[in-house]
């Protein structure tokens, strides 16, 4: 019976804090704003001093009139709570997301075991190779502080190069241009900057008494699409593996063997960065089962828009890459290999092309630093959008169905998907039938100088404010919602047949499997089940087992 007010306000797409949310919704009671204060003054730790008695707790008869205050804030907050719910109450959150938030709770719960002996060894490692660093960074430049951006650009313009940027792209195109003193401090630079170990004291601060880091994952935190979000060590965005022995590079660290770091490989921070996924391990008789699902935003706008040549890639050899270029530059597939150039723009314009990008998409996705030239990116655009006509509709389909629900105030419904104007909301219902929610939609010229939809919501900088959208944004927003229930369905029968998850990663599941039970080749199967609501949608999952959580 319980319902968490923040999930009902994320899935209408309003903040989830208690304070904006108010703010937003115009309540008559607001979030009081001293509790921050109030907050860190009894409920975080104080640093003795002789003028508090040596005390380490503020407690209330300390200050009498604070946790008077304090409790006023506490009560404020619950009547705050109350308010959002009676303001909401005509959109309760549907039982299977209830399920889905129960599920959510107890993954949380469980928690994932963490490696503290590589934790602690790897902020040793960091250190010392930071402290070796700075000292030869010290030698080269004489400056006080060899890190201070200010302090090396003017080193660098006394040198005769003058330094707009130290971003890690603008020195490594530096070093490119320059030799001697001068390239070894800028490699000096990247080493410094780099911050290898941030999650791993994210771990050390996060990990309970059961040596285990719990509560991770934010259910509905992506309220654009209803994803989850992370939280503490922020497992959404831990770097890829490649080195080739993982396990090799795990023994050096943990016991402390820092020179042969040194001397097999060519950096350590690249080293502690690509071993923080190894940190999580499975605890003693068990191990992890991982799988994920294989190319699904691909495969659910192939099947949202009905492009016929995808899904029968999908349905047989699945190398949309390949198939792409062969697609795009009328070569047969089976002449187009892992290394060849075609392969390699099939690639990049599937990376950047499915939500409505141009050339931009393709530069952000790195097309230049692959080889391409600039003047091959607009044919690129064009050959991608010609090969795939369906979607290049579906787009624009997508975009006069939102505008006509908006400013006609009719349903209106676009293959699978559905548009309706409601309350001041405009709703996308989706396949599964869960809604994505578009709050005060209205027309206005967008910065292209044309009328087009906006809404209010959180924008990137993280203010509540008016935002601009149309068809190709709203279409990344379905697809990516869709393949969000995709899991979400998935992780209720995985759960089901026994595979306890402890961490799930965009399209990615980890449980923990006691050993002699359950199979990768099971748990791939479960998740490759089609919903019924999803007929038609070709899906794949893979995965491997492990000891330590790894990218394989």
């Amino acid at each position: 019976s319980w319902h968490c007010s923040a999930v009902q306000a994320a899935m209408l797409a309003l903040p989830r804090s208690l304070e904006d949310v108010g703010r937003v919704l115009g309540l008559d009671e607001q979030k009081m704003k001293e509790g921050k204060e109030l907050i860190r003054y009894f409920c975080v730790p104080c640093k003795p001093t002789k003028a508090n008695g040596g005390r380490t707790r503020n407690l209330p008869c300390h200050a009498p009139e604070k946790w008077g205050l304090f409790k006023t804030y506490c009560k404020r907050d619950v009547d705050v709570e109350k308010s959002i719910r009676r303001k909401l109450h005509n959109f309760p959150i549907p039982e299977s997301e209830m399920e889905l938030y129960r599920l959510d709770q107890r993954i949380n719960d469980r928690g994932v075991l963490v490696d503290m002996g590589l934790v602690e060894q790897a902020i040793a490692c960091e250190r010392l190779h930071k402290e070796v660093v700075t000292k030869r960074a010290y030698e080269l430049t004489g400056l006080e502080n060899p890190n201070s951006v200010a302090q090396l650009k003017g080193w660098l313009g006394d040198m005769g190069m003058e330094a707009e940027s130290l971003s890690k792209k603008a020195v490594a195109d530096m070093i490119a241009e320059t030799d001697g003193e001068v390239e070894e401090l800028l490699r000096l630079r990247l080493l410094m900057a780099k911050t290898s170990v941030k999650k791993y004291e994210a771990m050390e601060r996060s990990v309970c008494s059961d040596g285990r880091v719990h509560g991770m994952l934010m259910f509905y935190g992506a309220n654009r699409s209803g994803r989850w979000s992370g939280k503490i060590v922020q497992i959404q965005n831990l770097p890829q593996n490649h080195i080739p022995d993982l396990g090799l590079a795990r023994d050096l660290v943990k016991q402390g063997r820092f020179e042969d770091i040194e001397l097999l490989y060519d950096s350590t921070p690249n080293v502690l960065s690509e071993l923080i996924r190894t940190a999580f391990i499975s605890k003693p008789g068990c191990r992890f089962v991982v799988a994920d699902f294989s190319a699904i935003e691909a495969r659910v706008l192939a099947w949202l828009s009905g492009e016929q040549w995808r899904l029968d890639v999908f349905t047989s050899h699945g190398k949309i890459y390949e198939a792409s270029a062969s697609a795009m530059f009328h070569v047969p597939v089976e002449e187009i290999t892992k290394t060849s150039p075609l392969r390699q723009k099939g690639k990049i314009s599937e990376l950047a092309l499915g939500y409505g990008g141009s050339t931009g998409a393709l530069i952000s996705m790195g097309a230049l630093d692959m080889g391409l030239a600039e003047d091959e990116l607009s044919p690129l655009v064009a050959a991608w959008r010609k090969a795939n006509p369906h979607i290049t509709q579906f787009w624009w389909d997508v975009d006069a169905a939102a505008i006509k629900a908006v400013t006609e105030k009719q349903k209106t419904k676009v293959g699978k998907i559905i548009f309706e104007y409601k309350s001041g909301i405009l709703f996308i219902t989706l396949p599964s039938g869960r809604k994505l929610s578009y709050v005060k939609p209205r027309m206005a010229v967008n910065r292209f100088g044309r009328d087009g939809l906006t809404y209010e919501g959180i924008s990137e900088n993280k203010k509540w404010s008016r935002i601009e959208t149309y068809g190709p944004k709203l279409v990344e927003n379905i697809v990516q919602g869709t393949a969000r229930d995709l899991l979400a369905e998935a992780m209720l029968r995985v759960e089901k047949k026994g595979y306890p998850i402890v961490m799930h990663c965009h399209d990615e599941i980890i449980a923990e499997v006691p050993e002699g039970t359950g199979s990768v080749d099971e748990m791939c199967e479960i998740m490759a089940v089609q919903p019924k609501w999803a007929e038609g949608l070709p899906l794949r999952a893979d995965g491997y087992s492990c000891s330590f959580y790894q990218k394989q």
